[in-house]
Order: C-alpha cells, then structure tokens, then sequence
C-alpha cells in the first residue's frame, strides 16, 4: 500500500520521488539461490534473467490497494463552482498509468522540469477549455506533496484551469501531513492526490490507528469509502484516474518472455524458489514478500534486501527474478 510504500522510501533516505527512489547498498538478503530442479510447489525454478527493461506482472488477485490519482478539493471553496470538477475530470480521463509512467520519465530520467512535461501533457491531449472564461475572477491554489510527480500532476492541473481563466499557483509543500490541513481549511484549494493511501489516511485519523481499513484493490469501493470520510471533513472529489502509483512486481521482459508470464497467478503457476528484491521490510509487510506467499502461492529461495530506488536495477542485472517496484516509476519507460 501507498502510505507504506511512503515509509519505506523515508527509511531508505530515498528521496523518491518518486520517488518513488533512493541510493544505497545491497542488504543482509543473502546469496544467489542454488539451482535446483523444482520449486518447492512443483514448478521449476526460474532463475533471474538479466535485461535492460522491466514489465510490471498484473496483480490480478488484488493485492495491492487501488491507489488511482484523483483530484481532492477543499469543498467550500469550490461551492457553485460549475467548471472546476469537470475540468479536472478531463485530466482524470487522460491518464493512465502508461502515460504516468511517461511524464515520471520526462522528468525524473530525462531531466526535464514539471512545468514543462505538464504544458506539453496538456497540448498534447488537448485539455485546453473550451471555454476560456468559465473560471474568469476566481483563484486556486494547488497544493503538491514533495516528489516529482505529484508537483507534475498540480502543474497539469494548473495549466487546464489556467485555460478556462482560473487564476492558479502551485506551491509544493511537504508531506500528507504538512498539507492536508491547509486543504482541510481551505488555504489550499485543490491537491492531486491517491484513493487508497488518502482513505487510509482519512480512516486512521478519524478511527484510530488500528481502525478496519477500508481501502482495497477496489477502485470504486475504496472511492466511495474516501468520498465519505473526505465529506467529514470537507472535501470533494473529481473522478478518479485510471492511472495508477502504487506497490507493483516487475521482471525483466526477457524473464517474461522466457517464462510466458504476463501477472503473478501466471508467475505462480510456472516459477518457484524464486529470488525475490525487496526493501528490507519486504520480509514481515502483507504487501510483499508475506502477500505474495499468501495470496498467490509464490515461493521464494531467498530475499535480497535494497534501498527502494536501486530494486529495478538488482532486477535487471540479474540478482533477482522479481521485485518490488512503483507502477508508474519512470525508469518502467526507459
């Protein structure tokens, strides 16, 4: 889930941004895995196989919470505001992860600034208001969290209500914590933000910390769970993204070719003893190593321990067969 993923990277010092990042050492995971015959489930074992570009495998049972981008706004201040949503929601319909994953590369490999990648997003798709005055006299403030995406993503926004005549800023400000009650209390107007990791955060703060989650693979109901626990404390929503940033398992293509595998429950059914990449805390989080093993049936020989940002790389030299990543980590478009 997002807001682990969140604490793994603050562990790791990884700077994400993401993140969705990092920089450090191979930990205490071990060697490589002695070659063996069959996995402990049957199957064979598929040793790593090295390649220069990962696939993301389908989390087809859900493992993973739905963390789709979605627009979250300061209800109040957007009281009457007829052009505001529907703006936003054209950005919402643009997205998908694939296109994600392009606007992270733009910036976070190519090097190239948020403001930028947003104005060519936006020319681009052609998100650009039809009418040019509908926001005419009215001003928003955008808030974004402190990685290269969101800041893209308010820049995106910023640039689609600049054309119907909003006048907007955008100003990067911290972590959840820092600026969820500046739109709480309206000295922010709109924030990008993620269904999952906000309902979470919304549930915890309204119901404790050992509060039943209400966030799932489920896009709608986690939305619906978010749409009501932002009401109490006066947010709205635009429609929710297809695009998604959220904990993945990617394998080089050359791995996924070999073995014919396109999600986990097609990994299960053909790999075992696998060589799993993690952060160190892979090894007790339900979202990694333990999810995998419960859920899918995986089975793995040995866990290699790595800051956040350097997983891709340990997958792609061959040090392990799979590992944990971000869904719209740019390095997934190089």
């Amino acid at each position: 889930m997002r807001a682990e993923r969140r604490s793994i990277l603050a562990a790791s010092a990884a700077a994400l941004l993401l993140l969705l990042a990092a920089c450090g050492s191979p930990g205490s995971g071990g060697g490589q895995a002695e070659p063996t015959s069959s996995g402990a489930t049957g199957v064979a074992t598929c040793d790593p196989v090295k390649g220069d570009a990962l696939v993301v495998l389908d989390d087809d049972k859900g493992l993973q919470n739905a963390d789709n981008v979605i627009p979250a706004l300061n209800a109040a201040a957007v009281k009457g505001d007829t052009a505001i949503i529907p703006l936003l929601d054209s950005v919402s319909k643009a997205l998908d992860t694939d296109k994600l994953i392009a606007l992270n590369k733009a910036v976070d490999v190519d090097r190239r600034t948020s403001t930028e990648v947003a104005q060519e997003f936006v020319d681009k798709e052609g998100l650009a208001a039809q009418d040019a005055g509908a926001g005419a006299g009215k001003t928003v403030k955008i808030g974004a969290a402190n990685f290269s995406e969101n800041a893209t993503l308010g820049a995106i926004y910023a640039d689609v209500l600049k054309s119907a005549g909003y006048t907007t800023s955008v100003q990067t400000i911290g972590n959840r914590e820092t600026y969820l009650p500046a739109l709480e209390s309206g000295d922010l107007t709109l924030v990008p933000e993620y269904a999952a990791t906000l309902a979470e955060f919304l549930n915890t703060g309204a119901n404790g910390k050992d509060a039943t989650p209400v966030a799932s693979g489920d896009v709608d109901k986690t939305v619906a769970a978010l749409t009501s626990l932002g009401k109490d404390v006066g947010l709205t929503f635009g429609a929710v993204s297809p695009a998604q940033d959220k904990n993945a398992f990617a394998v080089t293509t050359a791995f996924a070719d070999k073995h014919k595998v396109k999600s986990l429950s097609d990994l299960a059914k053909v790999c075992g003893n696998l060589v799993l990449a993690g952060p160190p805390e892979c090894e007790t989080r339900p979202f990694c190593q333990p999810g995998l093993e419960d859920k899918y049936g995986l089975t793995f020989a040995d866990l290699k321990t790595y800051d956040f940002g350097l997983i891709g790389d340990a997958v792609r030299h061959g040090e392990a067969a799979i590992g944990l990543v971000l869904s719209s980590d740019g390095t997934l478009g190089s």
